[in-house]
């Protein structure tokens, strides 16, 4: 059975003002008590699926950032990982800050299964970087992946964003051009939501938050989404883009109804259909372990509505988009009972090309992917 496994490091050395994930900063000191009871987690949950279910295909380790990690914490967390679940994966996953990483750090991760990696760059402009509290600069991200190459890592992906505070089209325009200089086979670009909580929320509160102009942003958008096909890197998803064969295989399994465990602190699982959350506290996840091991609480008991509508959101996410024939054969309903009506509406406006395999957004449809998501809500 194909699944795979999503491990997350909550620890951070600072904040990105945009970030509302659940990460912490300041928080080493339950570092190595964190990775032990993580440890724990997957001798006891990670060999309980992995008995039941095989070798899981993907693993993705994410944050935070993982690299903040020690190296000697990161080494034993790697060990148990491999014990458990196996090696050989097609894809191991790590994300990496270019600031918390160096040589040593690369032979420890290719030392324990990892075969590739997601560097959080954001920009290529020190100004920009500061600005939205990064705590690397340019030149450390391009000696990171430089230095990940000659560690022997090809698998890398670096993240953009655009839509930045100060954020120029020549900026971002100069980001896409080091990256292709860098020669790494996949990337992602994001633009900046503004979440309440988070330092940006609090100053767009205030009303001291200066974004670009919505035509500035949208100009970004434009130019990534046409520049990237012609240096060669195919979208295959709203916010990625990889050379042929250089998709990330643990992402599309998420947009393809695979099931995936999640372990650690505020981790979310998807499992026989229904999907978990862990405790999002570290102290409280340390405790849970430690007491009974009880860290995971339902989210929700999904209605078949609700288990339709969330698979076509997932789906239409990609270039692929919603099939007819696996939408039947998961949900005994035809794609055109549920949705007709809905797929002639939006193709009428130019947001979705409908066939005999299903649907999938056009240009313009990822352009306003909401206004088309927005009408795969069921009543």
């Amino acid at each position: 059975m194909q699944w795979g496994v999503y491990i997350h490091i909550p620890f951070c050395r600072q904040k990105c003002f945009y970030c509302d994930f659940p990460s912490y900063a300041g928080q080493e000191n339950l570092m190595e008590a964190y990775v032990e009871a993580l440890c724990q987690q997957v001798r006891i949950q990670g060999l309980s699926y992995r008995q039941r279910w095989g070798r899981p295909a993907t693993i993705y380790m994410g944050g935070g950032t993982p690299t903040a990690l020690p190296r000697p914490l990161m080494a034993r967390l790697l060990t148990v990982v491999g014990e458990i679940f196996g090696e050989g994966f097609d894809e191991f996953t790590v994300e990496c800050n270019p600031g918390t990483v160096d040589a040593d750090f690369f032979q420890v991760l290719r030392g324990g299964g990892v075969n590739r990696l997601s560097f959080g760059v954001q920009s290529f402009q020190d100004e920009l970087l500061q600005r939205i509290g990064r705590i690397h600069s340019k030149d450390e991200a391009i000696v990171a992946v430089e230095g990940a190459q000659k560690a022997g890592f090809s698998n890398i992906s670096v993240d953009l964003m655009y839509g930045l505070p100060g954020q120029r089209l020549s900026d971002l325009q100069a980001s896409v051009v080091q990256v292709q200089a860098l020669a790494v086979p996949h990337i992602s670009i994001y633009g900046l939501q503004v979440e309440a909580g988070t330092v940006f929320g609090k100053l767009s509160e205030q009303g001291r938050l200066v974004l670009p102009t919505e035509e500035e942003s949208e100009a970004m958008y434009d130019y990534m989404t046409t520049k990237l096909p012609q240096l060669g890197y195919e979208r295959y998803e709203v916010s990625n883009f990889a050379r042929r064969g250089w998709a990330s295989r643990h992402n599309q399994s998420y947009w393809q109804d695979v099931p995936y465990l999640g372990l650690g602190a505020a981790a979310h699982s998807y499992l026989a259909g229904k999907r978990y959350a862990a405790v999002a506290s570290i102290g409280d996840y340390i405790a849970g372990i430690e007491e009974n091991g009880e860290v995971w609480s339902l989210e929700e008991e999904p209605t078949l509505e609700h288990a339709m509508e969330e698979f076509a959101f997932l789906a239409l996410r990609t270039t692929t988009g919603l099939s007819r024939r696996v939408f039947a054969q998961k949900f005994q309903r035809n794609l055109d009972a549920v949705y007709g009506k809905v797929m002639a509406e939006l193709a009428q406006k130019g947001l979705l090309q409908v066939d005999d395999e299903g649907c999938r957004l056009t240009e313009k449809g990822f352009k306003y992917g909401n206004l088309a998501f927005t009408e795969f809500i069921l009543d």
